[in-house]
């Protein structure tokens, strides 16, 4: 007796690929609440600007590996030797404006939580700490983003961020989990549904 093939989300390039289905399958939309995971995130999807998703997940675990597992503590003391370093890796993304925003925000993400002030709460704060159901059918209803981003990317620049322009913003809400945008069809949308706090 065959199994009945899981529905997804439509997504450009992922079916079949295992790496791509199983981040759909188990991480994107999850609900996240530690501030060094959003934080990590964040970083990634700085990377991100200008290309496609995959190209960051096949090479997330070379960036853990070469930022120190994302220890905003280790990467805020990054000089000279590791931009260098950085630069010279073939497993990321190298572009020094890109190298510099992830060590400047390691820096301000410890500004922040040495000022009392929890990453994660100020995350969840613009969605009331519950996340976004939405009620997509297909992949034209889903916007680039939203007010809510552009909202949250001026909150992030006024901080200093780089790199968090609306449509990343919104691309971070959507894989963090703020808000659900599993379509409805997608095995995935009850269940992630039910994962907020």
């Amino acid at each position: 007796m065959s199994q009945t093939p899981l529905t997804r989300c439509e997504w450009r390039g992922m079916a079949g690929d295992p790496l791509y289905e199983a981040y759909h399958d188990e991480e994107w939309g999850v609900p996240e609440y530690d501030s060094r995971a959003l934080w990590e995130k964040l970083v990634l999807d700085g990377f991100q600007a200008g290309l496609a998703w995959i190209t960051i997940l096949r090479k997330r675990e070379a960036f853990r590996a070469a930022f120190d597992g994302f220890d905003p503590e280790k990467v805020a003391r990054y000089g000279d030797a590791d931009r260098a370093r950085l630069m010279a890796d073939a497993g990321i993304v190298r572009s020094n404006a890109k190298i510099d925003a992830a060590i400047n925000s390691a820096k301000i993400y410890l500004d922040m939580r040495d000022n009392g002030e929890d990453f994660s709460a100020f995350c969840w704060g613009f969605v009331g700490g519950k996340p976004v159901q939405n009620g997509w059918t297909a992949f034209g209803e889903v916007p680039a983003q939203t007010e809510l981003a552009v909202e949250v990317s001026k909150a992030l620049k006024a901080r200093g961020f780089k790199f968090v322009g609306p449509v990343i913003v919104y691309a971070w809400m959507q894989a963090v989990g703020m808000v659900n945008d599993h379509f409805t069809c997608c095995f995935r949308h009850e269940a992630v549904k039910g994962l907020g706090r």
